[in-house]
């Protein structure tokens, strides 16, 4: 039935984007100007059926050959971009010329991101300002910009980004942590920082109303937004919610902060009815009580956050390989594995004649380096010569 329930939804979600398509064939930007929402390019614009009815900025394709960049490349990705009257090629090289990027750094930061060369002079001036907040040396800046682009490039939300930026650094969090965040984590910055300010709060006050100590407060709420940033993009009321489905799901506010710790605040991107769902099936699955249950749950927050097919995908995987419920059930950490992983290290270590039928599933889990260790070990043990300092020796004449 759920299995069922999930195509469905597919179904519809297919159906959508092809009645979509079929009613806007072709659709192509003829005026474009770009304008940065939620870390990425929107545009408002005109259509019309056939772009190639216009011509390219010659002055534009003139600038970007002088900086050897690859025109083709751009053609294939973001043509659109090349058909704009107004273009600031020179200024911007020069701008990041200036700031120690050499030409094939240049001409690469280019090809990524041709969006930059739509931005003024003014506006990457302003960014990169924002950016020296907390990356002040300009050669660090620039490797930077060469890695994220489009994030350097995205120019809108200012105020939002320095006020939470100033909000970051006030609350402790590092410089190289804030940068992270800029690069990987943009849309955190657009929101005003009071919001951000407000959810930090909510946070700070419902570890303590779980037992969380003043001293230990910091350390935690450093530690949870550094690990998932995201936090910041939800909302006061479904983090309540979701803390109240724990406690009235039977566990103690000491388990549901050792949860919170665990998910790395996944948890507040959950809702009820999806952990609901979760906890049913696996309950099903290991046939266990109540009790027995948060105790897998407490060892593998997984059950708790991966949603039923994805639960129910890996676990037929598993089985499939030749591994028991009962296996599963004693490591259910192996559930944070893909399928594509699991196989890959089963095969692995079959070829050392380890048999994951009848050994430990703990040496499937962990990250690559852990698992490379574990099948490392196991390799070692396999290829050591059997030594007894006891036996006589075999000479022969």
């Amino acid at each position: 039935m759920l299995r069922r329930v999930a195509h469905s939804a597919k179904d519809t979600v297919t159906l959508v984007l092809a009645r979509s398509h079929c009613c806007n064939p072709r659709l192509n930007f003829l005026s474009l100007r770009p304008e940065i929402t939620n870390g990425t390019f929107l545009f408002h614009s005109t259509y019309t059926t056939d772009i190639k009815s216009r011509e390219e900025n010659k002055k534009t394709i003139e600038d970007l050959h002088r900086l050897s960049v690859d025109i083709k490349k751009i053609r294939r990705v973001k043509e659109w971009v090349l058909f704009q009257e107004v273009t600031y090629v020179p200024e911007i090289s020069s701008i990041l010329r200036g700031m120690g990027a050499d030409e094939p750094a240049i001409a690469g930061i280019l090809e990524r991101c041709p969006e930059a060369i739509l931005c003024s002079p003014a506006e990457v001036n302003s960014q990169r300002a924002l950016w020296q907040l907390v990356c002040p040396q300009e050669n660090q800046l620039i490797k930077l910009i060469e890695q994220f682009p489009d994030s350097f490039f995205a120019t809108g939300h200012h105020e939002n980004k320095k006020a939470n930026i100033l909000l970051f650094q006030e609350l402790g969090i590092k410089n190289n942590i804030i940068t992270r965040f800029l690069t990987s984590a943009p849309n955190i910055f657009h929101n005003p920082a009071e919001k951000n300010k407000h959810m930090i709060e909510t946070l700070q006050r419902n570890y303590l109303n779980l037992g969380g100590s003043d001293a230990n407060m910091k350390i935690w709420i450093l530690k949870l937004l550094s690990q998932n940033p995201f936090i910041l993009l939800g909302t006061s009321s479904a983090i309540q919610e979701n803390l109240e489905f724990l406690q009235k799901s039977d566990f103690t506010d000491h388990e549901v902060l050792q949860l919170l710790s665990k998910l790395k605040g996944f948890i507040f991107q959950l809702t009820p009815s999806t952990m609901q769902k979760s906890m049913l099936f696996s309950k099903n699955v290991f046939k266990c009580s109540d009790q027995e249950f948060k105790q897998l749950v407490l060892k593998c927050p997984a059950l708790l956050y991966y949603s039923v097919p994805i639960l129910e995908e890996r676990l037929e995987g598993l089985l499939k390989e030749g591994v028991s419920v009962a296996q599963i059930r004693e490591t259910p950490t192996v559930l944070e594995l893909t399928t594509q992983i699991v196989q890959y290290r089963i095969k692995k270590l079959s070829a050392l004649g380890y048999s994951i039928k009848s050994g430990n599933l703990e040496n499937l889990n962990g990250t690559k380096k852990d698992f490379e260790a574990s099948y490392g070990k196991i390799q070692s043990k396999k290829e050591r010569p059997l030594f007894n300092p006891v036996a006589p020796l075999n000479i022969k004449d």
